[in-house]
Formats: structure tokens, C-alpha cells, sequence
């Protein structure tokens, strides 16, 4: 199950600091980006995510991620392609698990229950 980001954090290629686009779902096997140019699929990317406060200690997340298709966004000029993470780092996995804390809706009376 991925989590829809109502905010999208921009991911960068780790070798040329160029924008490859922006996650817009994301779990911990892998996520979706949507950008401006269509990727490669069934190839590894180096990327990059820049936090904009750090995440143990680190304001970068350096990782690898494997795209599996890409296809045309329903926005015109846009294109959508999804990624499995390959050997995720810690940090990575905290960002992923402290997005979905975030942006998850909580049951209110399990809350109360507990």
C-alpha cells in the first residue's frame, strides 16, 4: 500500500544534481515519481531526496531505485514512472515511515482507546 503525498518532495539525480522529479506516492518498497520528461524504464537510478530538516543527523538521502514502467500523467507534458527501492538506507526508511505517520489519517477512537 503507498501513501498519497498531498506535498511532494523533489528527488535529484545523485550524480548530476539534476531534478529526475517529484515522489508523489510512496511505501516502503518503492514510489512513484511524476516529471517533466519521460525516464528510462527497467533501469537503476542514483538519487538524491534534500530534506528540508535533517533526518538522523542527515539533510540528504542517497539511494538507488530500480524503474519499472512509465507512462504518460494525466497533465499534459507530464509522465509518471514507478520505482522499487533497491537496498534502501536507514534514513530512507525513516523518511518513508515518519511521511506516513504524517500524512495518515488516524482512527480517533482507537486514539482515545489507547
Amino acid at each position: 500500500k503507498r501513501h498519497q503525498l498531498p506535498c511532494y518532495l523533489q528527488v535529484f539525480n545523485r550524480v548530476t544534481n539534476k531534478p529526475l522529479g517529484y515522489i508523489v506516492n510512496i511505501s516502503p518498497q518503492g514510489m512513484m515519481l511524476v516529471s517533466g520528461t519521460q525516464l528510462m524504464s527497467h533501469a537503476v537510478f542514483g538519487m538524491q531526496v534534500k530534506l528540508p530538516s535533517p533526518i538522523k543527523g542527515k539533510k540528504r538521502i542517497d539511494f538507488d531505485a530500480l524503474s519499472h514502467w512509465s507512462k504518460p500523467d494525466i497533465t499534459s507534458g507530464y509522465y509518471d514512472t514507478g520505482f522499487s527501492f533497491t537496498e534502501p538506507p536507514e534514513e530512507l526508511t525513516a523518511l518513508i515511515d515518519a511521511l506516513t505517520e504524517y500524512f495518515s489519517f488516524k482512527d480517533y477512537q482507537n486514539q482515545q482507546q489507547q
